[in-house]
């Protein structure tokens, strides 16, 4: 495809939307009220409007190799910071794809240069969960398995962060998902984590809420 036909199926676009409604445009110009803050993979297979079946202005978007969600990333923190503070999003997706490549590198380790450090975190996911991991002896089950457990360790770090304490204590919101995209059958597939649980679990380590007086 080349820019010109990029820039044609936009024409095409603006058409399409303003058939159905001539001030469309004029609407998505006041603003955002997202539900959602999505948090996926950069892979070019997995778009998030298009597997959710969304619009422009119902889901906030950010990706990532791998979609991590690493403490000293200033990038994800600003976003999941606007999401959840001017935003007011409910739900916050962490959403993993099976083949995914950075997921690949972490089974085989080799030196990848700029992606070493990035790689790291996901590495570690590896290492939390070496025993299950290694206990499986089908090579796709395991890289399978590897995406799944690396979704739910991206959950526990977005719980982790003080803008989502401090929206949970107020609000009892956002919540937080942890999903898998197959793309090998176009399906989303829910892990069906209860992060309350795992929070409670880990409280006593990561709870930042203030101690009230008294």
């Amino acid at each position: 495809m080349t820019f010109a036909d990029i820039f044609a199926n936009n024409q095409r676009w603006i058409a399409e939307k303003m058939a159905g409604d001539r001030a469309y445009f004029e609407k998505l110009s006041q603003g955002q009220h997202p539900n959602y803050l999505y948090i996926g993979c950069s892979d070019s297979r997995v778009t998030a409007e298009d597997l959710m079946g969304l619009q422009p202005g119902e889901v906030f978007i950010h990706r990532n190799i791998a979609n991590q969600v690493i403490g000293t990333d200033n990038n994800i923190n600003a976003v999941v910071q606007y999401a959840v503070e001017y935003l007011n999003v409910q739900h916050i997706i962490v959403c993993g794809h099976y083949e995914c490549g950075g997921v690949k590198a972490a089974m085989h380790p080799s030196d990848m240069g700029q992606l070493n450090s990035w790689l790291q975190t996901l590495r570690d996911v590896y290492r939390l969960h070496r025993a299950e991991l290694d206990a499986i002896t089908v090579e796709q089950q395991k890289f399978d398995r590897l995406v799944e457990l690396n979704v739910q360790e991206q959950c526990i770090n977005i719980v982790k962060i003080d803008h989502v304490q401090r929206a949970w204590y107020k609000t009892g919101f956002p919540r937080v998902h942890g999903w898998v995209f197959d793309v090998r059958t176009g399906q989303l597939k829910d892990l069906g984590l209860n992060m309350e649980k795992v929070f409670g679990d880990i409280r006593f380590i990561y709870d930042l809420k203030p101690e009230t007086d008294g």
